[in-house]
């Protein structure tokens, strides 16, 4: 199974549909994000400053010349953009590398922080679902703490959007990961979520309550607790 990150259409101008996908087995499923030049050029840049000796045989390719649209030019740029980033997924330290899942989903993040902290639930729901499906497509590359921050934000939504069904279950997702790496900022307000949702739900929340006590008890006095919400509206300032 692999991502090809290759399936890329102009929109406008210099901006760039690019379709993630995966390979070796069938998926239909459709995510897509929009890049300008501007971002495929930071992106390299950020992989230059620690991947220079990887990088040696891959290059950007260069900016065009302003106002030259044509639609030559632009199918040109398009096969040179997707061959730089399937040049990019085989080199296998950068397609492991933190910044590759950032390059495809930093700008949605950021865009459904802002909904979010402007209380605009749903519109940042439906932002952040985006972004968790291309996550989930880089998941074999990537470590599975990497979907955390979303889930946790997701979580945040339902819950104000007053879904507790669908934020219970999100918050339940997240958890694995978290008790896994050790996340213990995330541990603890996805706890607190889950037991105050368990309550409000009728399910059995008896052992979470007891990890959430054990887990307060051993930072009592080191680390000051915050809400999941508290957590995830200082993420993507």
């Amino acid at each position: 199974t692999f991502i090809r990150p290759d399936v890329l259409s102009p929109v406008c101008f210099q901006v760039y549909e690019i379709v993630v996908m995966r390979s070796g087995s069938f998926d239909s499923h459709r995510v897509s994000v929009e890049r300008r030049y501007s971002d495929f050029s930071r992106f390299h840049h950020k992989l230059q400053e620690e991947f220079s000796e990887e990088l040696e045989e891959v290059a950007l390719p260069r900016k065009l010349l302003s106002g030259n649209f044509s639609p030559e030019i632009i199918a040109e740029r398009r096969l040179a953009l997707q061959d730089y980033l399937a040049k990019l997924y085989a080199v296998r330290c950068i397609r492991h590398s933190p910044h590759f899942p950032t390059f495809f989903t930093e700008q949605e993040q950021r865009r459904a922080h802002g909904l979010l902290r402007a209380g605009q639930f749903r519109p940042a729901a439906e932002q952040l679902q985006k972004v968790l499906e291309v996550e989930e497509k880089l998941l074999p590359w990537q470590s599975p703490s990497l979907i955390v921050p979303t889930l946790s934000a997701l979580a945040v939504c339902y819950r104000d959007l007053e879904e507790p069904e669908q934020a219970f279950a999100t918050a339940q997702r997240a958890l694995p990961p978290v008790r896994r790496y050790g996340l213990k900022a995330y541990r603890a307000a996805l706890l607190e979520l889950l037991v105050d949702l368990g309550y409000q739900l009728g399910r059995p929340v008896a052992q979470l309550q007891d990890e959430l006590t054990v887990l307060r008890d051993a930072e009592r006095g080191r680390v000051s607790p915050r809400s999941l919400k508290e957590l995830v509206v200082q993420q993507f300032p």
